[in-house]
């Protein structure tokens, strides 16, 4: 049973409770009684109609709330996407560069490593 239900359905034994207790229990005349239950039988209904709008009206906003949100999500996903597709264009340039880079700098070490291999070899 959910939350709402047992909530609800405490509520209504309680009242129920109460009433007949306060029938029970009262030295009031029975005409002044039976306005009082009358009266709070209103009020009952007026709150439980209330609880119900609110609930309608907070299950309303969860559902508005949840799709701007898949929405937020969806855009945020794209945007992100396309901040990495741009850093991956930026960054590819440089990357060659940086490669050519490295590999002139390897050549030039070997040609070093030959040179002193060739000079300690005369010495």
């Amino acid at each position: 049973m959910s939350k709402k239900k047992s909530l609800t359905i405490g509520f209504l034994v309680g009242a129920s409770v109460s009433a007949g207790i306060a029938l029970l229990s009262t030295p009031e005349s029975g005409k002044d009684i039976r306005v009082r239950v009358k009266n709070q039988s209103l009020e009952l209904k007026e709150l439980l109609m209330n609880l119900k709008e609110d609930s309608i009206r907070i299950k309303e906003q969860l559902l508005r709330t949840s799709k701007e949100g898949a929405v937020l999500v969806k855009d945020l996903t794209e945007e992100m996407r396309k901040s990495v597709e741009d850093w991956k264009n930026a960054v590819e340039p440089q990357q060659e560069n940086i490669h050519q880079s490295l590999e002139q700098i390897e050549s030039s070490i070997r040609e070093l490593e030959e040179k002193i291999k060739n000079t300690n070899a005369n010495s």
